[in-house]
């Protein structure tokens, strides 16, 4: 496979990949584009070499630039904006789950712990309920909060590990 072939081949797949990420289509080819990058990209490099729109392309820049994985970078003597992402891999896994922390987690925990916490009328039914929604929060909580001390550590010898262990 010769490289322009395998260059399109992962991008279209990260894309496709996207969406199981909680990002959609766009939004992670743009990512993969700058991601294999060897410079900067302007808004209009990214447009070319995806065949996107430049609302497209706009909107999905700015989504990435607020999940922190994408910084706009200033070339000197350039009108344009150039665009660069995150390179290290455990960073940016880093960056990502802490996103879906905030952006996904973070709300279904608050909704688990208000549910869990309503009066116990007494009936069967209630009784159940609140002890697999607190059940089902306090799993919930703990994982966020295992996710969490993992990707706030920097790169050290427990952190290693960890991702040694789920290699």
């Amino acid at each position: 496979m010769e490289y322009k072939e395998a260059k399109e081949k992962f991008i279209s797949t990260w894309g496709s990949l996207g969406s199981l990420w909680g990002i959609n289509k766009a939004m992670a080819q743009i990512q993969a584009l700058l991601f294999i990058s060897t410079k900067p990209l302007s808004m209009e490099d990214i447009m070319e070499e995806l065949k996107i729109s430049r609302g497209n392309t706009s909107m999905n820049l700015r989504q990435l630039m607020d999940w922190g994985i994408v910084t706009k970078e200033i070339i000197p003597g350039e009108r344009k904006e150039y665009f660069t992402t995150e390179k290290d891999v455990e960073e940016l896994a880093r960056v990502v789950a802490k996103e879906r922390s905030r952006r996904e987690i973070k709300p279904v925990v608050k909704i688990l712990k208000d549910v869990s916490s309503i009066n116990d009328d007494g009936t069967e039914k209630t009784k159940e309920f609140i002890k697999q929604t607190k059940a089902l929060h306090e799993l919930t909580e703990t994982m966020d909060s295992m996710i969490n001390k993992v990707v706030n550590q920097q790169q050290n010898w427990l952190t290693k590990s960890l991702l040694k262990l789920f290699k």
